[in-house]
């Protein structure tokens, strides 16, 4: 019993557009729906989800309640790329507790949010490993980080993931630490050939 509405715009969202759904990530519209259930009709936005595989269909009254919102715009990406570049920021409390602020971070739907939990999990190859749920974390919100601005730059997850790297590598932190990494594996390769 669902009529489809395609081409049209309700609430400033549109169909064929992309959008980011707080829990599940980037998704885009792909149909505006008018459903009845129990008696009532409701009016519904279909979601793709294409890397979960999954479609979801959200009440238009319900988007601002759910955290549903448009991709953001260049100037919030770059301002995403400009936090990867700081300092991680890693609280002195339990995993548990900080592996919670990150999950919470990831599903709030927020990009700089997002990219501090990448800063703060992101180890480069000269650091420890990272454990499990800490892999695990890390590369939901490199995801999500990758996506969106693969999405709003037009390109490639790879070409965006590049970006993500070449910002993380400006770090100075771990710029000093690549740096020392690489002098030390040519004085090796030198006592080697010697």
């Amino acid at each position: 019993m669902s009529a489809k509405k395609a081409g049209q715009q309700r609430l400033g969202f549109k169909t064929g557009e992309f959008i980011i759904y707080p829990a599940h990530g980037l998704g885009k519209i792909i149909s505006i729906e008018e459903q009845e259930i129990a008696g009532f009709k409701l009016e519904l936005f279909v979601v793709s989800f294409l890397k979960e595989k999954m479609t979801l269909r959200v009440p238009t009254a319900k988007i601002a309640q759910v955290g549903m919102r448009k991709l953001s715009d260049a100037g919030t990406i770059q301002q995403a790329l400009d936090v990867l570049m700081g300092r991680a920021r890693v609280k002195r409390t339990m995993w548990s507790r900080r592996a919670q602020e990150y999950e919470a971070k990831i599903n709030s739907g927020d990009i700089i949010a997002v990219s501090e939990v990448v800063r703060d999990l992101y180890r480069s190859e000269a650091q420890p490993e990272q454990s499990y749920s800490e892999r695990q974390l890390y590369e939901a919100a490199l995801e999500r980080l990758m996506s969106e601005i693969a999405a709003v730059d037009e390109i490639t997850d790879t070409e965006a993931l590049k970006k993500i790297e070449t910002s993380l590598a400006k770090n100075p932190r771990r710029a000093k630490a690549a740096a020392e990494t690489a002098g030390e594996d040519e004085e090796a390769d030198e006592a080697e050939a010697a």
